[in-house]
């Protein structure tokens, strides 16, 4: 039986369940189980940020002195107590709300976990900008907790439920993603100005760099991921929702994306002043990778709003790709010769142009021809943008400095 709070009249007198109730949460038949790991490690992976909240100490150290402590700076003994309190709440919100979480479910429990790690973050911030330390003790210490503890045992609990012949696996999938935010995290909580150079390379020189052909190789994978999508953007929600989706309607969602690859290029642009080129495209291959991942479960649910989503925010960052990428190349080679340089690398765009469609229709021929239903006939080449979106997470990790051999001598 729902409680008050999880049924909401519709105006015929009948009641229907929330999207936050227990009962909501309940699979529907043919449902995989496989689908739930990938959550629940994304959401270990975003409170696992704890594990990195190390690199603010000195920052926060130099609030005032900004480049040494100043005397009315914190001492490090007192931002020390931020991080405690946090894990102590952690452990307390853990302990009293594991009843709650049994009887509101998972995503009540996991959407309370984002509020309040999320507002901990603002609460601190409010707190930096003041310069008062009870503020970040109650944001990131109280409320953070708060959102780490329920954050945390929610996961955990559901993968166990649907994994009772693998019960140890199960909360290993989960738990390791809070061990390994910290890899996410640390890099994206500092804006790292070492990869910015202020030297000049010369355009012959650049492509004798391991730089340019590591870029070049990010902006592919980003770029065949994306282009394969708008290639296909009307045919494939048409065939993914046979029957509720019009020609016109479809053109809408083709808009829509054209929509979002436009300001995407802004927006994400924008965002790499703040977090660092390379983070930008680390958001871009990890993001990108759980949404083409999860888009076929989100059209074989039925579920047009979480597919049309989906496929936005991808659009948003292949757009973001190709803002983010000239300012990338001025960062590693200087500004002398960067639109020779951008050219160049522009070959990646033509290379991805015949590499994403080719994936798309081709694959999806082959498996129509062999039996596949139309509406599944993606999930393979979806699969594949998810290993090829990895593999630009790894080459986007591999760019460094360019060597100063390569540095233009003043004349």
């Amino acid at each position: 039986m729902s409680s008050i709070s999880d049924l909401d009249k519709d105006g015929t007198g009948t009641t229907r369940q929330s999207f936050f109730s227990k009962e909501a949460s309940i699979a529907q038949p043919g449902f995989s189980r496989w689908m739930v790991p990938p959550a629940a490690l994304a959401v270990h992976l975003c409170i696992g940020q704890a594990y990195a909240f190390s690199v603010f100490n000195a920052p926060l150290s130099k609030v005032i002195g900004i480049t040494q402590s100043a005397p009315d700076d914190w001492a490090l003994t007192t931002l020390g107590w931020i991080f405690s309190l946090a894990i102590v709440c952690l452990g307390l919100a853990a302990a009293f709300a594991g009843r709650w979480l049994e009887k509101v479910g998972p995503r009540r429990t996991m959407f309370t976990a984002a509020c309040c790690f999320g507002s901990g973050f603002l609460v601190s911030a409010l707190g930096v900008w003041l310069h008062q330390i009870w503020l970040l003790y109650l944001g990131y210490g109280l409320l953070g907790g708060i959102g780490l503890g329920l954050g945390y045992v929610s996961p955990v609990s559901t993968l166990i439920r649907w994994f009772p012949d693998h019960r140890g696996m199960a909360a290993g999938m989960a738990i390791m993603g809070f061990g390994g935010g910290a890899m996410i995290a640390a890099p994206l909580s500092v804006v790292e100005n070492k990869m910015i150079t202020r030297e000049h390379v010369h355009i012959d020189e650049a492509l004798k760099t391991p730089q340019f052909y590591l870029i070049w190789a990010v902006l592919f994978f980003n770029v065949t991921a994306g282009i394969g999508v708008l290639g296909q953007a009307s045919v494939m929600i048409q065939e993914s929702f046979k029957g509720s989706i019009t020609a016109a309607a479809a053109a809408g969602f083709v808009g829509l994306l054209s929509l979002f690859n436009m300001g995407g290029r802004f927006i994400w642009a924008s965002t790499s002043d703040v977090i660092g080129r390379k983070n930008t495209y680390f958001v871009f291959f990890l993001l990108g990778a759980v949404l083409y991942y999860l888009v076929p479960t989100f059209g074989a649910s039925g579920n047009i709003v979480l597919f049309v989503a989906a496929y936005v925010v991808i659009l948003s960052m292949y757009g973001g790709g190709f803002a983010t990428v000239p300012a990338y190349l001025a960062d590693i080679f200087g500004t002398a010769f960067v639109g020779g340089i951008h050219g160049r690398l522009l070959t990646a765009w033509a290379a991805a142009g015949i590499a994403g469609p080719v994936l798309v229709n081709y694959i999806r021929a082959y498996e129509v021809a062999n039996g596949v239903a139309k509406a599944d006939a993606y999930t393979m080449t979806l699969h594949i943008m998810v290993i090829l979106l990895l593999l630009g997470f790894v080459c986007n990790l591999l760019v460094t400095r360019v060597d100063a051999k390569h540095h233009m001598q003043a004349a």
